[in-house]
């Protein structure tokens, strides 16, 4: 078994998805699976491909111009003559739109990777619903990241294969030290009131991720005067604005994108951390509060669902301002034993079921279960063109 993964989303790129594709993808090779990385790069001039410890990466340059990227791809796959034993699209517009012919062409079955905007967005989008659609339509299995996905998948496409797969979290890899304690509890004596508790908010603060109906529930609380609200990321102009306005009595500070071993110390911060999608897949930041033991206050929009829903008082159905208004107070006014206890709660369910280990362990199975076609001879002898744009 030898997959082959397609992806615009790897290191040397940053964000949550890149994370995902690398956590992976390593995951499997521990497992000993040789595995092939083609990964459409912004950074990248030029096709290179590099040896790695059980499978390759082949680098091609993500051109304005998708066919030209795919067609450059196409010949790299071909040059090295990559035989796959299947072909797995990791979301994204150009993976999405290559794989199933690249899939047919290798002759080999065809594994669809979702993340939660994938769906959300590209099953209703005027421009690349089609795409979407054909991938499912064309794979052998796909692979969600919540209950709700995989429902909403199978409700449309009943004769599919749709493996609930969640995201997993390197525990062993992602803890505090002492010194991500000290300085966490010397920027809360230098920055916070005092007598205030600390919701974070991680990643690019966007209206579509919630982020406005956050800062609006945060206006409007009733225990304003004892929360402070740590941004770490980038901030939407418009959501800039809005944050700039917040009234006099809520204090907030703002710390610019940084890598994801900066962002421990930010965590320890932290009282909880707020996550309030409109519509989401399982984001990273929900498992990396988890895992430290922080409580998450945020919406029941896919995978959180699946996450906070045992007994959280912290979480709210995803877009009702109220609700989560209602959480803000309650995160404000908790004993502080109770809140600790909803860390810990999360913090065992994240350590069991949503671990790297048991998330290598499904989709190694996965591919197992899916037995790639017997071959005569070599799939990738020849390069047929793609259709191009004008």
């Amino acid at each position: 078994m030898r997959p082959l993964l397609i992806t615009e989303n790897y290191p040397p790129g940053r964000g949550g998805m890149a994370q995902s594709c690398d956590r992976i993808v390593r995951s499997l090779r521990r497992r000993g699976v040789e595995f092939d990385v083609a990964h459409f790069g912004a950074r990248q001039d030029a096709v290179h491909i590099e040896q790695h410890e059980r499978g390759r990466l082949i680098s091609c340059p993500r051109d304005d111009d998708p066919a030209h990227a795919i067609n450059l791809l196409w010949s790299a796959l071909t040059r090295a003559r990559v035989v796959p034993s299947h072909v797995l699209a990791f979301g994204g517009l150009l993976p999405m739109l290559c794989a199933p012919s690249f899939a047919a062409w290798l002759r080999a079955p065809l594994v669809t990777l979702l993340r939660g905007n994938d769906f959300d967005t590209g099953i209703v989008s005027l421009r690349r619903g089609w795409m979407l659609r054909d991938a499912l339509a064309r794979s052998a299995a796909t692979c969600v990241v919540s209950t709700d996905h995989q429902r909403r998948v199978s409700a449309l496409f009943p004769d599919l294969h749709v493996a609930h797969i969640p995201n997993g979290i390197d525990a062993d890899d992602w803890t505090l030290l002492e010194i991500d304690r000290d300085r966490a509890k010397a920027w809360r004596l230098a920055q916070v009131p005092a007598g205030r508790r600390v919701v974070g908010l991680f990643g690019h603060l966007k209206k579509k991720k919630g982020g406005s109906l956050l800062l609006d529930a945060l206006a409007g609380c009733e225990h304003a005067a004892r929360l402070h609200l740590l941004v770490v990321g980038d901030v939407e102009p418009a959501l800039q604005q809005q944050l700039q306005a917040l009234p006099e009595i809520l204090s907030w500070s703002q710390v610019p994108f940084l890598d994801r071993m900066e962002l421990l110390s930010w965590y320890a911060a932290c009282d909880a951390v707020a996550i309030p999608s409109l519509y989401d897949g399982m984001p990273n930041v929900a498992l990396e509060a988890g895992a430290l033991g922080i409580p998450v206050l945020g919406s029941t929009a896919g995978g959180l669902a699946d996450l906070l829903a045992d007994g959280n008082a912290l979480c709210f159905p995803p877009g009702d301002l109220h609700a989560c208004r209602r959480a803000l107070d309650l995160a404000a006014v908790l004993p502080e034993a109770i809140l600790r206890e909803h860390g810990q709660q999360l913090q065992r369910k994240v350590l069991r079921e949503f671990n790297l280990h048991v998330e290598a362990r499904r989709y190694h199975e996965l591919l197992l279960g899916i037995a790639p076609p017997q071959r005569s001879e070599p799939a990738a002898v020849a390069a047929p063109a793609l259709l191009q744009e004008d």
